[in-house]
């Protein structure tokens, strides 16, 4: 799996971009914000997301940590894949999303291209309490597990499991679990998938 990408950037389209790394080309689909920040023949680095299905690999890239498990959590919810997820992430910031969510504010998440009232009321009934609770300072405290949730979840998608099905795995060995480690955790949700 390619957790991230540092390189020369070869290519900047509207929506993705191509770092070489090593002497290989990555394509990398991301935000147009993220794209704003790249300059073609400078050094880039981005985080990634691997998406595996049967006819393509797909990389997505995001400018944080932060971003791609955000991007991973939306690809949890019924109806939502890469592409609105990204286009989510694209209108808006990881920190204006996450209130959005924690608001319930369904009008704001309809502003995304695909998502309607139902896709948004969805969206606020599955992940309201998967983003953790708004801090006094405006951040979000982080879910028990919630550090080692983003690596987990991409793993088991990259390994070919339907990102809900990751989703659902892995908090149930972070419920079970709070204090595990990345590779314990990992270890756990797939022999818990095993059994299914």
């Amino acid at each position: 799996m390619i957790a991230s990408v540092r390189g020369e950037v070869l290519d900047i389209a509207l929506d993705h971009v191509v770092i070489e790394a090593a002497g290989v080309g990555y394509k990398l689909m991301a935000a147009p914000s993220t794209l704003a920040t790249l300059r073609r023949g400078s050094e880039a680095r981005l985080i990634t997301a691997m998406i595996v299905r049967e006819d393509s690999m797909t990389l997505y890239g995001f400018p944080d940590a932060d971003a791609r498990d955000l991007f991973l959590t939306l690809l949890g919810v019924s109806g939502v894949g890469p592409k609105i997820a990204l286009a989510t992430l694209a209108v808006y910031d990881a920190t204006t999303l996450r209130h959005a969510l924690a608001d319930g504010d369904v009008t704001a998440l309809t502003r995304v291209p695909g998502i309607g009232k139902r896709g948004a009321e969805r969206l606020v009934l599955e992940l309201r309490d998967k983003i953790g609770p708004v801090t006094p300072g405006g951040g979000f405290a982080c879910a028990s597990g919630h550090a080692v949730r983003g690596p987990v979840v991409e793993a088991l998608v990259g390994l070919g499991f339907a990102a809900k099905q990751a989703e659902e795995a892995t908090d149930k060995v972070l419920a079970g679990e709070p204090d595990a480690t990345t590779q314990g955790a990992l270890r756990s949700a797939l022999s818990l998938l095993g059994r299914k």
